[in-house]
């Protein structure tokens, strides 16, 4: 008998930001992506229509946590050619070159206009079918543990494992999350956190007694009273159980 169905599915990221509305313009424009929901509290940017992956949601947090950036996206390129023409059109967009410490790597690593890191990866196989974001890359202090855990909580399975990095991806293919060993603790809010959506034939209440089950615990960020639960995961990462299902 299999492990049974998770009870929840990873639907977004959401991204603390100065100006949530000018950074989703930007976004969306460095992704060629759509633009989705706004209202006074969010601006969400979306994947085109038949593309896989997950939106962006950004929200208003001024100042973000200065903490370390923990969670990133890694941007997909099919070629050496294309990735120099991506990144030659993101600095023009108003990226800049950032360096945090990675030496000589096939990959180039900029910030976005609010300083938020992320790659422009090399050309890798392993990313066919990933849409424009290959990967979300999340730092752990123990990757194969934190993985089991957010394996449960997503419903994405593993498609590659070494001693310092899990990988898990949607069965339908997508961009992949990585959890990547790393030294650093976490600490402080982060600015970049995952959201879920309960599956409707579990329901919220399941959902969230499962994810307390396999390690989560509840976090105060001074969000007051909401419609989702405020949640971290065993390294103590932040992340939101939402209050709609998903089929």
């Amino acid at each position: 008998m299999g492990a049974p169905a998770p009870a929840s599915r990873l639907v977004q990221v959401v991204v603390d930001a100065r100006d949530p509305w000018a950074l989703a313009h930007w976004w969306r424009r460095a992704l060629d992506w759509r633009a989705g929901y706004t209202d006074d509290h969010e601006a969400d940017v979306d994947p085109p229509e038949g593309e896989p992956g997950v939106g962006l949601v950004f929200v208003p947090v001024d100042p973000p946590s200065p903490g370390r950036q923990r969670l990133h996206l890694d941007l997909d390129t099919s070629s050496v050619a294309e990735q120099r023409l991506v990144v030659a059109e993101l600095l023009d967009l108003g990226a800049r070159r950032l360096d945090v410490g990675q030496g000589e790597v096939p990959w180039e690593v900029l910030a976005d206009p609010e300083g938020n890191a992320f790659c422009v990866l090399d050309p890798r196989p392993e990313y066919d079918g990933s849409g424009r974001v290959a990967a979300l890359v999340a730092e752990a202090r123990d990757p194969h543990a934190l993985a089991a855990f957010w394996r449960a909580a997503s419903g994405w399975e593993p498609v590659r494992t070494s001693d310092d990095v899990v990988a898990l991806r949607a069965a339908g293919g997508g961009p992949h999350l990585e959890l990547v060993r790393s030294p650093h603790p976490h600490g402080g809010k982060n600015r970049w956190h995952l959201d879920l959506r309960p599956v409707r034939a579990a329901g919220r209440d399941a959902a969230l007694r499962e994810l307390l089950a396999r390690g989560a615990r509840r976090a105060d960020v001074g969000q007051g009273e909401v419609a989702w639960d405020v949640l971290a995961d065993p390294e103590g990462n932040e992340f939101c159980l939402l209050a709609g299902p998903v089929d």
